[in-house]
């Protein structure tokens, strides 16, 4: 699996190479008030990518932080008990309280 991965990584990499020699003539971007910009294909290409990435990433963190912020009073509103000794702890698993969340059974 783990040569799969990396063939796929060459491929996608080859692949962008190759895009890349093809679009080496020049292009222009024309902006408003008669400005432009004249540049390689390919990184004008590449600009426009990275710019809606930020875009996107920049578009997505009110919600991460809204999600971090639920998660953390959810996770500060979870009574906390007293913690049991480690002997008494192992003695007895079947002591956990059901109706608290559980962890995954695979750790995922």
């Amino acid at each position: 699996m783990k040569y799969l991965l990396w063939l796929l990584k060459a491929a996608i990499f080859f692949t962008l190479f190759a895009f890349a020699l093809n679009n080496q003539q020049d292009a222009t971007v024309y902006f408003f008030f008669g400005t432009q910009w004249t540049a390689p294909a390919v990184l004008i290409v590449l600009t426009a990518f990275a710019l809606g990435v930020a875009v996107g990433v920049l578009g997505m963190v009110p919600r991460w932080w809204r999600h971090r912020s639920a998660a953390r009073r959810a996770h500060q509103a979870l009574p906390h008990p007293a913690a049991p000794a480690r002997a008494s702890s192992a003695a007895s698993p079947a002591a956990v309280d059901p109706a608290l969340p559980q962890p995954p059974v695979h750790g995922i």
